[in-house]
């Protein structure tokens, strides 16, 4: 079985790698003795099922959560459960795929308008008017 992350995009089973781990914070004894957090790891950069394009930019998306060798790591702590952790992940893995699907918006170049430019002129002449009123009685430059 494969992820889908969108309509064209599905992550293949063998390219995921899940481990678990203790997870911190609230729990009592349960974080003591059950690996509930789930530690999924992605390899974004040999990845054969993500388009180059798509590849680059969620790497871009992945800041901290890259390694060095272009590895996604996600880790999910947020439940109590093992399968609700790994569900977590697997739902915040599709999201950045398709977060970084969709490709940016090109800009494009505008002029100001004559407005602005009046603008901004009138407010510089006013700046260079209250600057010069500031010299004193001895001040020639």
């Amino acid at each position: 079985m494969a992820l889908r992350c969108t309509p064209q995009i599905e992550i293949d089973e063998a390219e995921i790698e899940e481990s678990f781990v203790r997870a911190s914070g609230p729990g009592g004894q349960n974080v003591n003795k059950l690996s509930t957090a789930v530690q999924l790891r992605f390899d974004v950069r040999r990845s054969r099922s993500l388009p180059d394009a798509v590849a680059v930019r969620l790497m871009r998306l992945a800041g901290r959560r890259l390694t060095g060798e272009g590895v996604l790591v996600i880790t999910a702590q947020r439940f109590r459960t093992q399968e609700r952790n790994r569900a977590d992940a697997r739902e915040r893995l599709a999201a950045m795929v398709a977060e970084a699907a969709v490709p940016p918006t090109p800009r494009r170049a505008t002029r100001p308008t004559l407005a602005s430019k009046k603008r901004r002129l009138d407010e510089k002449s006013r700046r260079s008017g209250v600057k010069r009123l500031r010299g004193g009685p001895g001040d020639d430059g």
